[in-house]
């Protein structure tokens, strides 16, 4: 039987108490993987580089993922799919909305406890059940003696991908559009999506719509992509990880996919812009979940004009991130996701410091335990060093003075990445001309990281293929079916 998790927190910011079981959930039912693995969870804040284990979650394998395409199929063509109309889906999922709210601050706590983020910030569904009876065709006008529609029917068996965050933006436009998952969480981050599974079932969709089998990508992950049975496949991650799904899906049954990847995004700030809110949004664009967001601002381009100011304004709020426990009262920032992140982003630190660059605030651990890295600051960089080419995922970014709008456009654009960027200026001409010449697929303008479950988002380049959010993530559900009738003519 899959073991259970109770946990009492007890924090400054949250008390109360979470109990739900670890195991695979397929077909409506939490189950050990076939193989009785386990993965170990290791709790953040403090403690996290101590090694201490706090639970463990059942270890899925390919073989698993065999089981749970087969419960997914079955009730794809039983009782979701074509056999469930919109208005049905649509009142499901909000009620798993509601649930999802009920229940928010438990599942912000676990999120916070299994990949630091503060808790603070770890607070769509509802968005995807309005659409969920709203995905029509057109009628298409060809002659007299034709009638010719579209439909967009579900594609079936969907498997997705997920790191830490992720699952509502993933299975909420699946379900609304009919599709049943197989989803695998991050092996880090397995607890939050294990919780949303008890409040799946209570919400009342059908056992087998939507499977979770946690597991290492290298075994869930590539047999979710391997699999002939699963007719789409959605990642969010590395860009690495993403050309390897890329290749599976294509030898095994030319697969569907989306994949959002990674980004090493610009942010543009010009002479006219107001300083103190550049200043603002660009430690919220850099900073924000410890800079493990693959749109984070980590290039930031200052013009000339007001490079000193900008740079002694940043460092000072930089130097005010609180950096500690996530459950702590006033902290902005916790610890990195693993030991493996940790040292890949103070790898890339030394790299900065070898290759010549200036470390102008930060460039260490904060503290005797837990994978806390201070808030970094390069200057001096040069654009073919690592430190500017290459996705870091930490609190580390790089201020690099310009002179004009062409030579920002340019250097903005020198990248393989093409995920996110922003424009601050006071000038709104100039910001929407700059916005739209920027390779990337959000562009913000005066802000950053802000987002709205309506509004796609998506990379350009090496950053991706296809978006989430949206009216557009519905299109990465659907397959696109033409009828012509013959209304009475005759040969």
């Amino acid at each position: 039987m899959p073991a259970r998790f109770e946990y009492e927190f007890d924090t400054p910011v949250y008390k109360g108490s979470t109990s739900f079981e670890t195991g695979l959930f397929i077909g409506g039912d939490f189950v050990d993987g076939s193989d009785l693995g386990t993965i170990e969870c290791h709790p953040t804040g403090k403690y996290l580089a101590t090694g201490k284990v706090f639970t463990s979650v059942s270890e899925g394998t390919a073989k698993d993922v065999d089981i749970a395409v087969q419960v997914a199929q079955k009730a794809y063509e039983t009782s979701w799919g074509l056999n469930v109309p919109g208005l049905e889906r649509a009142n499901i999922l909000w009620k798993l909305a509601q649930l999802m709210e009920a229940n928010a601050q438990e599942l912000a706590a676990l999120e916070s406890l299994d990949n630091g983020k503060t808790f603070g910030w770890a607070s769509g569904t509802d968005y995807y059940a309005g659409w969920a009876d709203k995905v029509t065709g057109q009628t298409l006008e060809t002659d007299e003696r034709m009638l010719a529609y579209t439909r967009h029917e579900p594609i079936g068996v969907v498997g997705q991908i997920i790191p830490f965050m992720m699952f509502v933006w993933k299975i909420a436009p699946a379900l609304a559009t009919g599709n049943t998952v197989v989803l695998k969480p991050s092996e880090f981050t397995p607890l939050s999506a294990l919780r949303m599974c008890a409040l799946i079932n209570e919400a009342g969709v059908p056992p087998g719509v939507v499977n979770v089998v946690p597991g290492y990508g290298d075994t869930v992950g590539a047999a979710i992509s391997a699999h002939p049975k699963i007719e789409k496949v959605a990642f969010t991650g590395s860009t690495l990880v993403g050309r390897k799904i890329m290749e599976a899906a294509a030898k095994s049954n030319l697969k569907k996919i989306t994949l959002e990847l990674g980004g090493k995004s610009p942010n543009v700030i010009f002479d006219d812009a107001d300083l103190d809110q550049a200043v603002k949004w660009a430690t919220h664009g850099l900073f924000w979940n410890h800079g493990q967001a693959c749109c984070a601002g980590s290039r930031i381009f200052v013009q000339a004009g007001i490079y000193d100011a900008f740079l002694a304004k940043f460092t000072e709020k930089a130097r005010e991130i609180r950096i500690g426990d996530p459950f702590s009262a006033n902290v902005d920032q916790g610890p990195q996701i693993s030991q493996i992140q940790y040292d890949r982003i103070m790898g890339y630190i030394e790299s900065g410091r070898r290759d010549g660059a200036k470390v102008h605030l930060g460039g260490g651990r904060v503290g005797g335990e837990g994978f806390f890295v201070e808030p970094t600051i390069f200057v001096d960089a040069k654009p073919e060093m690592k430190i500017v080419q290459e996705e870091i995922f930490g609190p580390v970014g790089v201020v690099v003075k310009f002179e004009n709008e062409e030579d920002v456009i340019r250097q903005a654009n020198d990248t393989f990445y093409g995920l996110a960027a922003a424009v601050f200026s006071k000038d709104i001409s100039r910001a929407i001309t700059v916005a739209h010449k920027l390779k990337a697929g959000t562009v913000w303008v005066n802000c950053y990281n802000t987002f709205h479950p309506a509004v796609p988002f998506g990379g350009f380049k090496q950053s991706g293929i296809g978006r989430e959010l949206g009216q557009y993530a519905l299109d990465n559900y659907t397959n696109v079916k033409a009828v012509q009738v013959n209304i009475g003519t005759r040969l």
